[in-house]
């Protein structure tokens, strides 16, 4: 049996349409700073929304950092994302006194509601519905934010209608 090698196809800045100049002044504030790679990390995200491995690259080329040290640290923590995600996510607390108040409702009819997985980003990029371990608003049980808003006592239906007036809202 004979053997090929596929070459692997190198995508460009210019190829994924990602404009990573934006990153330029934030390489250049923490480029040689001892405890420089979780505030890059910090940064991309902030400026792209997620951490596409053009900009890992991007750092390591300009940094010297190693890309498996970024990798490393960027998969232990749950606060990076390595794709894109929704205009809004939807957190739903799935902590002791959310899930004794039923969360997973709350949840089953979001992901029927916006035909999306837990995780998943919605067909029109608008929403990312995910699961965390606690919100920190027991008293609210069970409770989802949605950006810096939080709603508290919720039913799968209330987060339904929530849902639906963001997405009527942004269509105006």
């Amino acid at each position: 049996m004979r053997i090929t090698r596929i070459s692997a196809n190198k995508a460009t800045e210019e190829d994924s349409g990602l404009d990573l100049s934006a990153l330029n002044p934030l390489i250049e504030k923490y480029k040689g700073k001892k405890g420089n790679l979780i505030p890059l990390l910090q940064g991309t995200q902030d400026i792209l929304g997620y951490i596409p491995k053009e900009a890992f690259e991007k750092i390591a080329k300009d940094t010297g950092l190693r890309l498996s040290d970024m990798y490393g640290v960027a998969t232990f923590y749950a606060q990076f994302r390595l794709n894109p995600v929704g205009k809004h996510i939807i957190k739903i607390c799935h902590g002791t006194a959310c899930h004794v108040q039923n969360a997973s409702a709350v949840t089953d009819a979001l992901k029927e509601a916006l035909d999306v997985e837990d995780g998943g980003t919605t067909e029109d990029g608008l929403f990312t519905l995910e699961s965390v371990a606690c919100l920190g608003c027991c008293s609210l049980a069970p409770v989802m934010m949605i950006g810096d808003e939080t709603y508290g006592k919720l039913s799968g239906n209330e987060a339904v209608k929530i849902v639906k007036n963001i997405k009527i809202q942004e269509s105006n």
